[in-house]
């Protein structure tokens, strides 16, 4: 019926907001914007009608949770970083039948999740900065999923992908695209060196690692890289745990994947963490290399808990 039109990992470091103002940080994140308005320009030209935004910054401690409420509409401070993102503004409609679906897909494949419509729950960041360059003029409605999963399986979390992709191309009457809101490795640079870090990756083991995995996705290696992703996501200190990554994944079919990564916005520094914007094409995909149902809590290595 409904149709996975795109599918990326995109960054939404607060510094893109601060790009946008008047002082010695305007204009320096404009490769990032860049990257997120030609995101949304594919969207437009696929017919895409809403974005489900995997979020690293809506932290949950037990189930999944889809924010689909039917708008969403104010004014945002960052209560982690209020210095770089203070008052903005956000709109834009959300999509209370989609979230729906996903959330009885999810529970139906064994991924206990709610969906919230009758919420005056607003997104975090994750959704709010990516929003705000790729629907300013709110074509696009949003659903927003919890992504910063505190006693989560990777596995449940790529599970939940691929239950999404089932929501929309059998249950849903539309076109989609889905976004991976989170870094690469998150290790923030030491109280007192920020401005020291700002176009810089914490230390040269992470930026290797980071660099050896955007050139992983752009050649395909798939099984490889779901096998390394939960050592990764602890040893590289994963933004949420990557729970968002593996949600990705499992959308596209986890490692029976068989696109190469596209590069929009090459991986750069900020504050200390990894970046990126890259597109990953949806090919067909049938499901079968995503990880089972645990039989119970310590079934095998990849079902993990993400404090691996």
């Amino acid at each position: 019926m409904g149709r996975l039109a795109l599918a990326a990992k995109i960054t939404h470091v607060p510094s893109m907001y601060l790009s946008e103002l008047p002082g010695p940080r305007q204009g320096t994140r404009q490769d990032a914007i860049d990257g997120h308005l030609e995101i949304g320009r594919r969207c437009r030209e696929l017919g895409v009608d809403t974005i489900v935004v995997f979020d690293t910054h809506w932290l949950v401690n037990a189930n999944y949770h889809v924010n689909c409420a039917p708008a969403f509409a104010g004014t945002y401070t960052s209560n982690e970083l209020p210095h770089f993102i203070a008052n903005l503004p956000f709109a834009f409609p959300g999509n209370t039948a989609l979230g729906q679906l996903i959330a009885k897909r999810c529970n139906a494949l064994g991924v206990e999740t709610l969906a919230h419509d009758a919420t005056t729950l607003n997104p975090e960041y994750g959704t709010l900065v990516p929003m705000r360059y790729m629907n300013a003029d709110r074509r696009f409605q949003v659903v927003s999923v919890s992504a910063l999963c505190m006693a989560h399986y990777l596995d449940d979390s790529a599970r939940l992908g691929w239950a999404i992709r089932r929501a929309i191309e059998d249950d849903y009457d539309g076109t989609v695209a889905v976004l991976a809101s989170g870094s690469l490795s998150h290790r923030f640079a030491q109280n007192g060196l920020a401005p020291e870090f700002a176009f810089r990756i914490w230390s040269p083991f992470l930026e290797q690692l980071d660099r050896e995995v955007v050139r992983m996705w752009q050649a395909g290696e798939w099984p490889a890289f779901c096998g390394m992703l939960p050592e990764y996501a602890a040893k590289g200190h994963g933004e949420g745990f990557m729970h968002d990554t593996a949600m990705l994944l499992g959308a596209l079919g986890w490692s029976a994947y068989d696109g190469r990564a596209e590069v929009l916005t090459p991986y750069f520094g900020a504050s200390g963490t990894g970046q990126i914007n890259a597109v990953f094409p949806v090919t067909p995909q049938d499901g079968r290399a995503i990880p089972p149902a645990r039989a119970s809590a310590a079934d095998g290595y990849t079902a993990v808990a993400t404090r691996l």
